[in-house]
Order: structure tokens, then sequence, then C-alpha cells
């Protein structure tokens, strides 16, 4: 397997909590290099070094930096958007900057040319029983009458070829009998609200912080033949911003929350304020790892599962309000 290599710049101060996050969106392992780690290693050392070699001498004046190896797959190709965004969300927690630049550069593909080289990963993807993923440029011939999701995601999570997503369409098209609500909070490319009214949903509300995702989505709705009555598209952060919590209202039968996991524990006690009585929450975008921590938290806020499913280190799972 092919792999690339992005290194990302911070700081001593931000290694720790880069290196945690990396592990949420299913980044496990990286190289760390740190000047102060080295320069301390040089005024300790107790004299058993007679020679370093010059390249290592070099590290003296590095800018601090974790090195990390995607897959040069559809894998790869959702876990640099992730990173991304991940990096965004960081520059916007750390109003001090003592976290470094937050940004990264990549090897063996020019970050400048990745917007085109990725979509070569992207192919038709047949999930669960009824939906076909596609991009709008690769063809399909529909022979086996599944509902053609058809989805560009830009820059945005969400393509289906990555096991957070593809595990939430299976659990949705199970909970989808037909007529509706739903609310679908991280919404990247649209992928999971607008699979949910094309399995039968009667209309859909889509969240995300970020701006480029929810521009997407409504992209991606009219590029599926949503009339946008049936689908709104709102950005924000629900666990800070009242007013948005206000303007999204109650009142949905589903939940979707594909995002990661510290963010769905923060979320876990909001959950309930949206949903109907007995309705069905469905969160995903845990590394298996991390699993029983949120559900755990989610319980506790008012659900019971009703089902789960992993893949690749992946965790979906679906609950309904006790």
């Amino acid at each position: 397997m092919n792999w690339t290599e992005a290194e990302i710049y911070t700081s001593t101060e931000g290694i720790d909590i880069l290196c945690a996050s990396l592990l949420d969106i299913g980044i496990k392992g990286f190289a760390i290099k740190d000047s102060e780690d080295f320069n301390e290693f040089l005024e300790n050392k107790d004299g058993k070094w007679d020679y370093i070699d010059d390249d290592l001498m070099g590290l003296k004046n590095c800018e601090t930096s974790v090195t990390v190896y995607l897959p040069d797959n559809s894998q790869g190709a959702e876990m640099l958007i992730s990173l991304k965004q991940l990096l965004k969300r960081m520059k916007e927690r750390d109003s001090s900057g003592s976290w470094g630049r937050l940004e990264f550069e990549i090897k063996f593909v020019k970050e400048e040319d990745w917007a085109n080289n990725w979509k070569q990963y992207f192919k038709p993807l047949k999930v669960g029983e009824k939906l076909l993923v596609k991009p709008s440029w690769e063809e399909y011939d529909g022979s086996d009458s599944r509902t053609i999701l058809e989805i560009d995601p830009a820059s945005s999570f969400g393509t289906g070829q990555h096991n957070t997503t593809k595990l939430c369409l299976e659990l949705l098209e199970k909970a989808v009998k037909g007529g509706e609500r739903i609310l679908d909070l991280g919404c990247g490319s649209g992928i999971l609200s607008i699979g949910g009214i094309l399995l039968g949903a009667n209309e859909a509300t889509a969240v995300d912080i970020e701006e480029n995702a929810v521009a997407t989505a409504l992209e991606n709705a009219v590029k599926n033949n949503i009339s946008m009555e049936k689908y709104h598209a709102y950005c924000g952060d629900i666990i800070s911003d009242t007013d948005l919590r206000e303007k999204i209202g109650s009142g949905y039968d589903i939940i979707t929350a594909n995002i990661v996991a510290d963010v769905l524990i923060a979320m876990s006690t909001l959950f309930r304020s949206f949903l109907k009585p007995k309705s069905i929450l469905i969160i995903s975008g845990i590394i298996t790892e991390r699993k029983s921590e949120v559900v755990d938290a989610v319980v506790e806020a008012g659900f019971e599962v009703i089902e789960d499913a992993e893949g690749d280190g992946w965790a979906a799972v679906m609950l309904k309000i006790k």
C-alpha cells in the first residue's frame, strides 16, 4: 500500500492535545519532532555519546511537528478531510496561539492537487439494501433498482466510503419507516440527511460548524432533487449557541450525529431536547476504544441501546429515548 505523509506543525504545548485529537479521528500512529525535547537531551546527556549525527543536531532548531501517515486510498482521502477540519477547530479553540500554527504539509502528493487526486478513490458504493452512493462524475446503470444518492463532498467529510458514514447509513435505513423528520448534527457533505429523505423521511435539518459544509450539503440536496421546503441547513455550534438550538427546534423523529467521541459526549445532554418521545438517535465517528465511554454518556442522558455495528476499528450505535 502507498502512503501519504502529512507533517502537522504545532508547539510543545500543543503536542498532547493534538495527538489525543488525532486518535479521535482514527489516526493511531504518529512521529513527534520537538526541539525542546532534543535540547533537553543535549543538556542532560551524561557523556556516553561521543558523536551525534548532523541530521539529529538539526533538531535543535526544528519547528515542533507531528507526522502522520495516511493510506493512499478512499479511507485516507476521508481522513485528510477530517484532519483539515480538526485543525480548524483547534485553531478556533486556541485563542492564545499556544498550540502553534496548526498547519500541515503533504509529501508524495502536492496539497494543491489533492482536490482532484482524491477523486480516483470515490467510486459507486452499495450501502445497506437500498442505497447506491456515487459522485456526479461516475456513471451507474441502475440495473439493480437501488436508490441513487449522489454526493460531491468538496472539502466536507462524507462520501460513504469511510466506515463511520457507511455504518451510519446502514442503521439509518433500518430506522426510517416513512414520513420522519431528521436532524443531522455535524452534517458534513449532507450524506446522512439527504440519504434519510431518499429512504423515505419527509424532511431534514442539517447543522455543521463549517460554512463550507453547510453550503455543500445544500448543493448536494439540490443534486438529489430535494426541495428546499424539505431541507434546511444551519451553520453553528449547538453546544454553545442557544439561539441556534431554538432555531433548530424540537419534535424530530431521528437524530444522526457522525462526529467524534468528545463532541458526542459534550452533546449527550442535548439530544433529548430535539427529539419526540421514543425517538431514535444514531451516533457514529467513534473509534472502538472509546465506544463504551461515549455510549455510557448517552445512556446516562436517558437513552437505551437498540443496535450497534462495527467495522475496521470504528463503531456506530442506534439508541432510543427510554
